[in-house]
């Protein structure tokens, strides 16, 4: 399973007036744009499915409310850039950046639904490559949760922090025209600090969202 119906020929990259907004307006907007990462000529992507806003100095779940850093200064530049950053010692996380510079917020990548280059995201997970059709139950396992998509498309810090994700480059957000359809949106996952604000959109019943589909 998957979506089948992308394609990169109809997508542009989602320009920056895009992310220069509220990030709880990106978020939910962002639902339906597509993750693309070039590995010289083979294209690996997903359909995002499942975001969390950090709404900056203002909200204490977030990296930018310490102020800015040598670790989150890219959080407090132009939208549009990538911040990733490696947490519990074994995974790198993937934001894009939204306000204008000096006043910070960004969005979390949290699931994709994997629409290109899957055989070599599983090679990427370190799973097996199935043979014949591919179940859903194994699609799940590439890209849903914050730190599978990232290692199924190859992320890290070293390579892709502070990256443009506004153009055509090996890291892109495109827009291929896609419809989301309804949104749900929940109070975000796995934090401690400000853990009831509803930050956390998601596509209704779709089945590669990282938790219990709603």
């Amino acid at each position: 399973m998957g979506d089948s119906g992308f394609d990169i020929t109809r997508a542009r990259p989602v320009p920056r007036r895009f992310y220069d907004r509220d990030p709880r307006r990106v978020a939910r907007e962002l639902l339906g744009k597509v993750l693309a990462r070039k590995h010289g000529r083979q294209l690996v992507a997903g359909r995002i499915v499942e975001v969390e806003a950090y709404m900056g100095v203002s909200d204490p779940a977030a990296h930018s409310a310490v102020g800015p850093t040598a670790r989150n200064m890219v959080l407090f530049g132009p939208p549009g850039y990538a911040y990733v950053y490696f947490i519990y010692g074994n995974h790198y996380c993937l934001n894009v950046s939204c306000m204008p510079p000096g006043d910070a917020g960004c969005v979390l990548f949290r699931a994709l639904e994997p629409v290109a280059g899957i055989s070599k995201m599983f090679v990427a997970r370190g799973l097996p490559v199935p043979n014949g059709n591919v179940r859903t139950t194994e699609l799940r396992q590439l890209s849903s949760g914050p730190g599978r998509l990232t290692q199924a498309l190859g992320i890290t810090r070293a390579r892709d922090n502070g990256k443009d994700l506004t153009r055509f480059s090996d890291l892109t957000i495109l827009d291929d025209g896609f419809h989301a359809g309804r949104v749900v949106i929940t109070p975000r996952l796995g934090i401690t600090k400000a853990a009831d604000a509803k930050l956390r959109y998601l596509l209704a019943g779709n089945l590669f969202v990282s938790g219990p589909r709603i």
